[in-house]
């Protein structure tokens, strides 16, 4: 078995079982680690889920400066991870999961015909939410789950629109689309860059997540979650145990 489908198959295992695995720390480089999360995404595939779209990850500045790099990382979407608006996910199917406001895209021949807002739920399979940058994109970008709001048209002045994550009707986190690459519309030009770079498809009617607007917060057995964003309506969920 070669290194790749080692790998793969200890994150894929580690997702299935709920069970992290440890950062191996330095020994992996970034094209090594897109081959690994291809052959993570080929697993799902081979279980029956279906590609719908791609996900970007350190597309805030401070997160790009934390992880020592001036390039956005990308990750891999299926129909499995979608939950439906108002639908509800499960702490025991996941190990550590955190939820992130976002901005969605439709995109159909290489442009944005539609927007939603969104919850991204992230859940890395490493112990601790400890990695290196090519551990998480190895590890599909520590994608789980996500729910869409409903499509709207792309108001104007996207590039700064408030955005709001509660939890139980609480505030938990406020911020602002330009956290997203100063504006989530650069997202897909940096989506459609890489998809071409490394030959992914990025067909007509791909979903299309931009990006972090504020930080993860922990979920909660028991909570709802709810994102707002300005202009563009909410997103929720229920987080079952």
């Amino acid at each position: 078995m070669s290194f790749v489908d080692e790998f793969a198959g200890r994150l894929d295992v580690a997702a299935t079982s709920r069970v992290a695995i440890p950062s191996a720390g330095a020994g992996l480089d970034v094209p090594t680690a897109y081959r690994v999360q291809q052959a993570v995404v080929d697993r799902r595939l081979s279980r029956g889920e279906r590609p719908v779209g791609l996900k970007l990850g350190l597309t805030s500045r401070a997160k790009m400066t934390q992880m020592g790099v001036d390039e956005v990382i990308w990750g891999r979407l299926t129909d499995g991870m979608r939950i439906a608006e108002g639908g509800a996910v499960s702490l025991g199917d996941h190990i550590h999961p955190k939820a992130e406001p976002e901005v969605a895209f439709l995109v159909e021949a290489g442009a944005v015909t539609a927007v939603a807002p969104a919850v991204e739920i992230i859940d890395s399979r490493f112990v601790d939410f400890r990695f290196t940058l090519p551990e998480v994109i190895a590890d599909n970008t520590s994608a789980a789950r996500f729910v869409l709001g409903a499509w709207q048209p792309v108001p104007y002045g996207i590039d700064n629109l408030g955005v709001l994550l509660e939890v139980d009707g609480r505030a938990v986190q406020i911020g602002s689309t330009a956290a997203i690459l100063g504006d989530p519309r650069r997202a897909l030009t940096d989506a459609v860059r890489l998809a071409d770079a490394t030959g992914v498809d990025l067909a007509d009617g791909s979903i299309l997540l931009a990006g972090a607007a504020t930080a993860a917060v922990p979920l909660r057995a028991g909570s709802d979650v709810r994102v707002t964003v300005e202009k563009l309506g909410r997103a929720s969920l229920r987080v079952g145990p």
